[in-house]
């Protein structure tokens, strides 16, 4: 995901362009109106499609944020080159966190301005429950919940601090709350 002029540019591949242009189009709409007030019809026509071509891939407006969250995950993991064995390996990935979350800092606002972000908490407690179960199945049935809140609520805490504090630090902070037992 790029910014470019304010607006969220997302890349994506030839088979998800219709959905790349419902998606740019709600931001585009976010960013101009209240949420609340924009309808499927407004997303269709600013995206250039019709209103079932919409619902033949989202059936509500907060699907649309949801396959937000999803492929930018999807392009997030697909960077991570290793596996993390080592405190200064988290820091890293907390630091690409971090990078890719301010990468796309207008798109948090105008979900944060939509009062959306409770979709962002559950998209993280979602995510972080799969890779657990799937990379960590032995851990506390809890600690998916613990690293997404953290992740959540620190990045809205950044957010609305205009993101001023250094990303290192923030990957310090985070990273120094676990224990890693060196």
């Amino acid at each position: 995901m790029k910014r470019k002029g304010g607006f969220c540019i997302v890349e994506y591949a030839p088979e998800e362009y219709t959905r790349h242009y419902i998606v740019q189009a709600l931001f585009k709409l976010m960013n101009e109106y209240e949420y609340e007030k924009i309808g499927v019809t407004d997303i269709a026509a600013k995206a250039g499609v019709g209103r079932a071509t919409f619902y033949r891939y989202f059936k509500r407006k907060e699907d649309v944020i949801e396959f937000y969250f999803n492929h930018n995950t999807k392009e997030f993991m697909s960077e991570q080159r290793y596996y993390p064995r080592c405190k200064a390996d988290y820091l890293r990935i907390v630091r690409d966190v971090f990078e890719k979350f301010l990468r796309n800092e207008a798109c948090f606002h105008l979900i944060r301005r939509a009062h959306l972000e409770y979709l962002y908490l559950g998209f993280l407690n979602r995510k972080m429950a799969e890779m657990f179960q799937k990379e960590y199945p032995e851990e506390n049935l809890y600690k998916p919940y613990l690293f997404a809140g953290m992740i959540f609520n620190v990045s809205m805490a950044w957010l609305d601090g205009g993101c001023a504090e250094p990303i290192d630090r923030l990957a310090e902070i985070f990273v120094g709350s676990i224990n890693f037992g060196d």
